[in-house]
């Protein structure tokens, strides 16, 4: 007989919980879960074909090992005792910064890329971590390192209950989000827009976003820092400006107006191809409403001013004082994330600590840019990258230059890739290892709670039991912890997660602020829930949260067990809907404080609350304020301002989402592939007539990367000098194995890029807003 069980969908950002139908050990489909305490039971194409996926044929199932110049199928143990005779040799060698390693977007979406890449990088000892946020996010952890000392202090807009909403470079009717964790995000702009707010979209693009908007503002691509600027520029010279409670907190503010002095409307109108009137009543709007929230996603982020941009946004928030304040821009509190300290000065947020060998590139968050990655691999020299890890990742596809970066793999004295597919970057690789599907894997979403707009917990257990002859995703990544650091076969698995349970414990019971500070980390270790090593380290880091039950030094007792493992009610053993808790502590904590033992007796979720005013616990700047006009932000808005004097390309090139793709992961499932899901050209007729382009034909566009052709669509939902090619295609290269995705490959959209543009501060490549030729093919 059919059953169901409840899991989160780890397919984007959203989080939404689906209820999945499970025959034997397949699933059979899956419908959002109506009980679940953060999605409602929305799902979008990308949930509904969850199925699909976990079952994809061309999933790997075994290792690969490469075996006289070609990968084959091999035992997990022939896989370890392989990276454990080559890795712990190499290191010994050529030492420890010889070693890199890639993580790729999809880590965020797994409870293995959460636990177990810091102590891998530990037991290896190199610097050398690149990773998809330099093609991404990085410069809003840049902007929020330098403001507010932390770089994951990233406040979200409260689109519950705001009044006014200003989006650029984000199309979250399609992404569904980035930054910024809300199922069903178009419902919340409908609904928005339904109690009177008001939604004002800037892209280039008119999206689905933008038709939903009541302002649509199409400015030359690459211009956001000029427009943001020109807003906070209006607020301070109109006197609209108004912090409130925000300006004790706050240090630079004197200072803001000269420094951006230059950027008049009028002086950067020309500039965003946008009217001085048109951006000056954009600010007064801004300024007027009651609460109002900014918001800047992706397109404003790879862009050559993406940290300036991502600081401006928030700078905009604490200028209309909504940083902090319900309606306007909170900071989520996570139930794993560190129970809230005393305010006050902290260590701060510093940049280029450490520089790439061969360029120089300062490092960003621990990490070197992605687009650095090939010439550290080729380049000789002492601590050049003989030996890569790459899990979860295919820079192949979505870096600068991936025939560049395809080379330098094959050149490499050693490759792990975990990947569960033979894709364009494994395919490189000496050992392959493949995680199970899925729905036979635990999740907790550590990453994205921490940008939710609703306070919450879920957890799902493993849905489906493990298959035979696969491997726990957590014990993949735990045996290749211990075999890169020479311990294959001297210990087991689990003494990674003790040794991670051991330290946290040791560092909490000697902080002085702690309750649980004096106590024996032992004694607390043993009381400790959870099967596996994985659920162990959840439990320890829900009771130490901000939910915690801090092994019962919430209520002031002595630390206790929490009991027996259950998922129904603890008094009828019959499964329950999520539940909104409150109490002490923390808002929303349950009154005797999270733990796994009651996040699995609520298998729908616990409902934490709405965003709260937090800003004095989230403040780690030296200063123990918010640092408005930071040392590298002021030294960079002079470059700003020689950009108000560039000629604009006479056309350029920017990417776009879709509802049913998510980067490269997703074109090998046929439920998400075809339809308007395509890799085309997108040009304006005007451009198109100019150019002499059909609407079907092919066209050969050309940048500093090299050329690619590719076919053409006409559309007006985009302005004129801009043409729009979709992130993640490319898919025919030999040696990779994903048939549905070769069928229509598409073309690989980066490599028109040489991997030369970057914004400087965070290290992101310009993947957005660069210059094109364009010309048809007869």
């Amino acid at each position: 007989m059919p059953r169901t069980a409840p899991r989160i969908c780890p397919l984007c950002e959203a989080t939404c919980g689906l209820t999945l139908t499970i025959e034997g050990s397949a699933v059979t489909g899956a419908r959002g879960d109506r009980d679940d305490v953060f999605s409602r039971g929305f799902i979008c194409p990308k949930g509904a074909a969850f199925g699909a996926l976990d079952s994809d044929p061309d999933r790997l199932r075994t290792p690969l090992v490469r075996r006289d110049g070609r990968l084959q199928e091999a035992t997990w143990e022939d896989a370890y005792d392989t990276i454990a005779a080559a890795v712990p040799a190499l290191l010994r060698q050529y030492g420890a910064q010889s070693a890199g390693v890639v993580l790729g977007n999809p880590n965020v979406h797994t409870m293995a890329g959460a636990l177990y890449p810091p102590l891998l990088l530990k037991a290896l000892g190199t610097r050398n971590l690149f990773t998809a946020s330099t093609l991404d996010q990085m410069p809003k952890h840049v902007s929020s390192g330098l403001l507010f000392g932390d770089p994951f202090a990233i406040p979200v807009p409260d689109l519950d209950r705001t009044d006014f909403l200003l989006l650029l470079g984000a199309n979250p009717v399609e992404s569904n989000g980035s930054l910024c964790t809300a199922p069903d995000f178009p419902g919340k702009l409908k609904a928005l827009r339904a109690r009177g707010g008001t939604l004002v979209v800037v892209d280039p693009r008119r999206t689905r976003t933008a038709k939903l908007a009541d302002q649509h503002l199409a400015p030359r691509p690459g211009s956001d820092a000029l427009l943001l600027a020109a807003l906070a520029h209006t607020l301070l010279d109109e006197k609209l400006a108004a912090p409130g409670v925000l300006e004790e907190a706050t240090e630079g503010l004197g200072e803001l107006a000269a420094a951006l002095g230059s950027f008049t409307p009028e002086a950067v109108a020309p500039a965003c191809d946008l009217t001085a009137a048109e951006i000056r009543g954009l600010a007064r709007e801004l300024a007027a409403a009651p609460t109002a929230a900014v918001y800047g996603r992706i397109g404003s982020c790879t862009v050559e001013y993406g940290t300036l941009a991502s600081w401006l946004v928030d700078v905009l928030n604490i200028l209309t004082g909504n940083l902090d304040r319900p309606g306007g821009a909170l900071f989520p509190l996570s139930a794993t994330a560190p129970a809230p300290r005393p305010a006050g000065p902290g260590k701060g947020f510093a940049l280029g600590r450490w520089s790439s060998r061969v360029s120089g590139h300062p490092e960003a968050k621990g990490e070197l840019p992605m687009a650095a990655l090939a010439e550290e691999i080729e380049t000789p020299g002492d601590d050049r990258i003989r030996v890569l890890l790459a899990i979860a990742a295919n820079p192949v596809l979505s870096a600068p230059d991936g025939n560049r970066l395809d080379r330098a793999l094959a050149g490499l004295d050693f490759m792990i890739s975990v990947d569960p597919y033979l894709n364009e970057t494994s395919r490189h690789a000496h050992v392959v290892l493949p995680p199970p599907p899925p729905s036979q894997s635990a999740h907790f979403d550590f990453a994205f709670n921490g940008f939710a707009v609703h306070n919450q917990a879920r957890y799902s257990p493993a849905a489906v039991p493990l298959e035979e002859g696969r491997m726990d995703e957590c014990e993949i990544h735990a045996r290749l912890i211990l075999a890169v650091s020479g311990m294959h076969g001297a210990a087991e698995p689990a003494a990674v997660d003790e040794m991670a349970i051991q330290g946290a414990l040791a560092k909490e019971t000697a902080a002085p602020h702690s309750p649980l500070h004096g106590e024996d980390p032992a004694r607390l270790a043993g009381l400790l829930t959870g099967d596996r090593g994985p659920e162990r380290r959840l439990d320890l880091m829900l009771r130490l949260g901000p939910y915690g039950d801090q092994f019962g030094a919430r209520a002031g007792g002595a630390p206790t067990t929490t009991g027996s493992r259950t998922t129904g009610s603890p008094t009828t053993g019959a499964p329950t809907t999520g539940v909104r808790t409150g109490g002490a502590g923390e808002p929303g904590c349950p009154p005797d404080g999270l733990s796994l033992d009651r996040l699995l007796r609520q298998p729908h979720g616990i409902d934490l609350g709405p965003l709260r005013p937090r800003l004095g616990s989230v403040l780690k700047t030296r200063s123990g304020r918010i640092e408005l006009l930071p040392d590298p932000i002021a030294a960079e808005l002079p470059r700003l301002r020689a950009a108000l004097a560039d000629r604009p390309a006479a056309l350029v090139l920017v990417g776009r989402r879709h509802l049913r793709s998510n980067n490269s992961w997703l074109h090998n499932v046929p439920a998400l592939t075809g339809g308007s899901n395509r890799c085309t050209l997108q040009v304006h007729p005007h451009d198109a007539d100019r150019l002499g382009l059909a609407d079907g034909g092919r066209a050969r566009v050309t940048a500093e990367g090299g050329s690619l052709e590719v076919a053409v669509e006409i559309t007006d939902t985009l302005r004129t000098g801009v043409v729009s090619l979709p992130h993640g295609w490319g898919h025919d290269r030999a040696g990779a194995r994903l048939s549905v995705a070769s069928a229509t490959p598409g073309v690989n959209v980066n490599q028109l890029l040489d991997g030369s543009r970057l914004d400087p501060l965070s290290g992101t490549a310009v993947l957005n807003g660069f210059p094109v030729h364009l010309a048809p093919l007869l």
